[in-house]
């Protein structure tokens, strides 16, 4: 990178690499020592490039440590009694038209197949997370 083009960090990235790091020392990955020191050098950062060697030590980026947190936990739990109950609705509403249209083939099994699908490639992998393409949340 050019002298001139560093990038600046924000609030919601320094609190990011704040949040990986907690959940390293919680997980016996970083002592209290060090685990301070590096949350002092997050706050005291003020360009992203300053930001990535704090946690390139951990185990994807510290973000592992992260998903398995309880506050992550509870938001993956959340996220996918929602996604469940969505697929009721749609599967009750193609019953429904199925059961209007006087088909003799169950033409839901279908979609609900996919939909189902879905829901146990959310449940595997966790939180379903829109991503931008362009890298905006590396460090």
């Amino acid at each position: 990178m050019q002298p001139g083009t560093r990038l600046r960090t924000s609030d919601t990235e320094r609190e990011q690499v704040a949040e990986i790091l907690r959940a390293a020392m919680a997980e016996g990955r970083l002592d209290l020592a060090e685990g301070e020191e590096r949350l002092a050098a997050t706050y005291a950062s003020k360009y992203r490039d300053e930001l990535a060697p704090l946690t390139a030590d951990l185990p994807d980026g510290g973000r592992a440590a992260l998903a398995r947190t309880p506050k992550a936990r509870a938001a993956t739990r959340r996220s996918l009694r929602r996604h469940g109950s969505f697929i009721l609705i749609i599967a009750g509403v193609l019953t429904g038209l199925w059961m209007l249209s006087g088909a003799q083939f169950f033409w839901p099994v279908i979609p609900i197949a996919f939909l189902v699908m879905g829901l146990i490639r959310h449940a595997r992998y966790g939180r379903y997370e829109f991503r931008y393409s362009y890298a905006h949340g590396r460090c």
